[in-house]
């Protein structure tokens, strides 16, 4: 999630996992710091894997006329043993000239120099990976909250929904409705900027098919065909909506904010799937589940014809609903 990074940066700074829109946003905060409070500094920017012969070690070196000096080397993750040696040396010789910020997306290659820092008394940053949909909605959140703007929880889901999964997108998004509007950033606002994704998305395809609207979902997925969405993420979309059902059905009880951390999900995520598991039973979802497989398989290479494939797995889901 977006981190807080304090005024004043100290001579060690680790920025550590493999999120890249959170190792940016980490990076380019410490930097803004630093020219904040020491505007004269020189910043230097390594890559690891390309560093030549002892440049590193130049570049750590103590300037004759005392300028502060810092050293960014991303990739640290990815350097060679004498690039390591240069750079643990620099660890040891930061100080309040030597500002040393190292980036490792994480493994064990490399691992001494993240123990060398933490040792260090580094502050660390974590960019962990954003995979659940659980963090990808704190992370929209945080982003409007970091940016002073109030927003809806019907708009943070309609912008996940109309987004989908990629991080840096998802930011980006948060950015535009940001800088492009004012006051509260409700469902409305995000159906402006998005409407047609909206409209077009996987989502509303599901949402319709597991509540047993067969003509609503075949609408809105020749919408969504005709938009230029390509079916493969149409049936995964369908196959995780069906899986949530399942997970959730099966959590039983409980305030959908315990059961949404339980669960990896984002808490209008559970209450949607509670209020759609009406009219379901295990036998039905397991059935639907087994036909997506099937138009997954086909719209994947292994059938003639991909769109028949979408339709008779949504006819399928929607029959099941109904119980027919």
């Amino acid at each position: 999630m977006p981190l807080e990074v304090p005024a004043l940066v100290p001579p060690l700074v680790l920025i550590h996992g493999p999120e890249t829109v959170l190792a940016e946003w980490a990076l380019a905060h410490v930097l803004a710091d630093v020219r904040a409070s020491r505007p004269d500094a020189e910043i230097l920017r390594l890559a690891a894997l390309e560093a030549g012969p002892g440049e590193l070690a130049m570049h750590a070196s103590p300037s004759l006329f005392g300028e502060a000096k810092v050293i960014v080397i991303a990739d640290a993750d990815e350097a060679g043993e004498e690039v390591q040696a240069q750079l643990l040396a620099a660890i040891g010789a930061a100080d309040d000239d030597l500002t040393l910020v190292v980036l490792h997306k994480g493994g064990n290659r490399g691992k001494r120099i993240v123990d060398a820092l933490k040792g260090a008394k580094a502050r660390v940053f974590e960019a962990a990976a954003v995979k659940s949909d659980r963090d990808k909605h704190d992370f929209a959140i945080n982003e409007f909250r970091r940016a002073s703007r109030k927003v809806t929880p019907e708009a943070v889901r309609a912008l996940l929904e109309a987004v989908g999964s990629d991080l840096a997108e998802l930011a980006a998004a948060c950015k535009q409705l940001v800088d492009d509007t004012t006051g509260t950033i409700d469902e409305g606002v995000v159906a402006t900027y998005h409407g047609g994704k909206v409209e077009a998305t996987g989502f509303k395809v599901a949402d319709a098919a597991i509540a047993g609207d067969a003509a609503e979902a075949l609408r809105l997925l020749r919408h969504a065909l005709s938009t230029g969405l390509d079916p493969v993420p149409i049936v995964a979309v369908l196959a995780s909506q069906l899986r949530q059902l399942v997970r959730v059905g099966a959590a039983g009880h409980g305030r959908s904010a315990d059961l949404a951390r339980e669960l990896g999900m984002a808490p209008w995520q559970v209450d949607r799937a509670r209020r759609a598991l009406s009219g379901w039973d295990g036998a039905a979802l397991g059935r639907c589940i087994q036909a997506v497989a099937a138009a997954d398989f086909d719209v994947k290479g292994g059938g003639r014809d991909p769109v028949y494939a979408v339709e008779r797995a949504i006819l399928t889901i929607a029959a099941a609903r109904r119980g027919d």
